[in-house]
């Protein structure tokens, strides 16, 4: 297999040092750092330059679907020159491209303008999928879902210290969040050229195909996999119930409760809590007493619940003590990636993992457009009335689907190794 030099000094590998968890784990942890801190402001942002609930939703969805359009294209892309050059040029260009969106985002005068800076942020950032592929590099198969959580877990911290920052920061200036997550984002970019060391080694490496580079080539070849193509379905569900999530959490507790992005800021970080708590602290001890297909199964039905009882919720404490009650939620990702991670040798970590990027970008991209419609048609109703979680209802019924299709698969497969072991005797 045509292996690839490197081009360009800038992006040449750091050799002096082997590539470990440590390294991208702060990169991870300023990478959602930075995220994080323009989640409960930015929905507001939008509302700054609309009069209305129902149009700030409206524009909001617009907004959010043009980082998730361009991400789609950009993400297989990415991922694929992450296979050719190294892991490690793709994230300079991910911490490069969110730099520059969010000073240019505090800066905006239009939601014109916000929607632009978004096409543009989508195109370049893949980070998530990357550092994953880039953890798959340094992990043996068996150890992939603990080291999967453990990038959960900071991204976990990310999540818990960035929202309460750009929270409190917002409820300063609108703006203020912005500049500060670009701050972040240009401190990671500098640790990422002077600090982080290349995981993918030379001869691990093979020419860039515009072909595989194809989003929708990418899904198909994770179809292809048969030993988890089923799960392919199950990340779409379970994806978009979490992207949808992301869409309207900021606006349904606005209109349900009043909340401000200060309260929205203390509720994620709470989430994030429970997410480090969970992925840094507990998976590696629950993977020890059941297996990563029972977890996956506990996870599922544990977020299907949660979805169902957040859209139910008529006071504020309420979605606090559902964060706190869905701990198993939380390793649903790690434990579904391990597996699909595990089917597919070391050379094509980074297409197969870009390809559930793909999946989670596709996604990313119909979550607004079924999210904020779902939000426009209850934002004239009353604070605390419970037909303003029709949007988690929806998610509950993804994650509901997606708990039938693991289940299903994983007793197919079962059945199948039971009757391969038979033929063998």
């Amino acid at each position: 297999m045509k292996t690839i030099e490197p081009r360009f000094k800038l992006f040449a590998p750091r050799l002096s040092r082997a590539a470990g968890m440590p390294f991208i784990m702060v990169t991870a942890l300023i990478d959602m750092m930075s995220i994080g801190l323009i989640v409960p402001v930015l929905p507001a942002l939008v509302g700054s330059f609309t009069g209305t609930q129902r149009d700030q939703a409206l524009w909001y969805g617009v907004v959010t679907f043009t980082f998730s359009f361009a991400n789609f294209f950009g993400s297989p892309i990415l991922g694929a020159l992450s296979d050719s050059y190294g892991r490690r040029p793709v994230l300079l260009i991910g911490f490069s491209g969110l730099m520059l969106s969010f000073f240019t985002t505090a800066l905006a005068t239009s939601v014109g303008m916000l929607i632009c800076i978004r096409l543009a942020a989508g195109a370049m950032q893949a980070n998530l999928s990357v550092a994953n592929a880039y953890v798959a590099d340094i992990t043996s198969p068996e150890q992939r879902a603990k080291r999967f959580g453990m990038m959960g877990a900071m991204f976990g911290v990310g999540f818990i210290l960035g929202p309460v920052i750009g929270g409190l920061l917002g409820s300063i200036n609108l703006r203020l969040p912005f500049y500060a997550a670009g701050t972040l984002a240009l401190l990671n970019l500098l640790y990422g050229y002077f600090v982080l060391p290349e995981s993918l080694p030379m001869n691990r490496r093979h020419a860039f195909d515009w072909k595989a580079a194809n989003p929708f080539s990418a899904l198909r070849r994770l179809s292809q996999l048969k030993a988890v193509a089923p799960l392919a379905v199950v990340v779409a569900c379970s994806g978009l119930a979490q992207f949808v999530l992301y869409t309207c959490w900021v606006l349904y507790t606005t209109f349900k409760f009043g909340w401000g992005p200060r309260d929205n800021g203390w509720a994620l970080a709470a989430v994030g809590v429970v997410s480090a708590v969970v992925q840094g602290l507990l998976l590696g001890r629950i993977l020890k007493l059941v297996s990563a297909r029972r977890l996956a199964v506990l996870g599922l039905l544990s977020s299907t619940l949660a979805y169902a009882l957040w859209g139910a919720a008529t006071q504020g404490w309420m979605m606090y003590a559902v964060i706190c009650v869905n701990l198993l939620g939380a390793t649903v990702p790690s434990t579904i990636q391990s597996i699909i991670s595990g089917a597919v040798d070391a050379q094509n970590q980074g297409k197969t993992l870009g390809a559930v990027g793909g999946i989670n970008s596709l996604m990313a991209v119909i979550a607004p457009v079924i999210g904020a419609p779902l939000l426009t048609m209850v934002s004239h109703l009353p604070k605390g009335d419970w037909r303003i979680g029709a949007p988690f209802y929806f998610m509950a019924l993804l994650q509901a689907a997606a708990l039938f299709l693991t289940v299903a698969h994983f007793r197919s497969a079962r059945r199948a190794s039971l009757v391969a072991d038979q033929m063998q005797r």
